[in-house]
């Protein structure tokens, strides 16, 4: 069973697991969204034809199981994401927040970093 993050709303429990774990990070007035498809943690994914690696954390990515409704929610208040993974790439994409221009990829696997912009 995934229990909801303490800022989502009681009504929005839920409702089902996504294989899709997340973090929310508070930075000053920053609102960090950091979430990855769950079999990425723990590995270490080459960037940049010099050898090097990144190791995607749970101290970054989370390891809590997360909803889709629960992803969604986060990401409507997020002021920076950062997204990592076939399906937490496609939650964003159906949802108009990334398009497929604005995609990299980290490791051979969907990549994407999303700044609001003050109006």
């Amino acid at each position: 069973m995934i229990t909801p993050h303490p800022f989502l709303p009681a009504e929005a429990a839920p409702a089902m697991e996504e294989g899709i774990v997340m973090r929310i990070h508070r930075v000053r007035a920053e609102f960090v969204v950091a979430a990855c498809d769950r079999e990425l943690l723990g590995q270490d994914l080459p960037v940049g034809a010099a050898g090097r690696t990144v190791r995607i954390s749970a101290d970054f990515y989370g390891e809590r199981l997360v909803s889709r409704e629960e992803l969604l929610w986060a990401m409507r208040r997020a002021t920076v994401m950062n997204l990592l993974g076939r399906r937490v790439v496609a939650v964003a994409q159906r949802e108009g927040i990334v398009a497929e221009a604005g995609l990299g990829t980290l490791g051979g696997h969907p990549h994407a970093e999303v700044f609001g912009m003050p109006e």
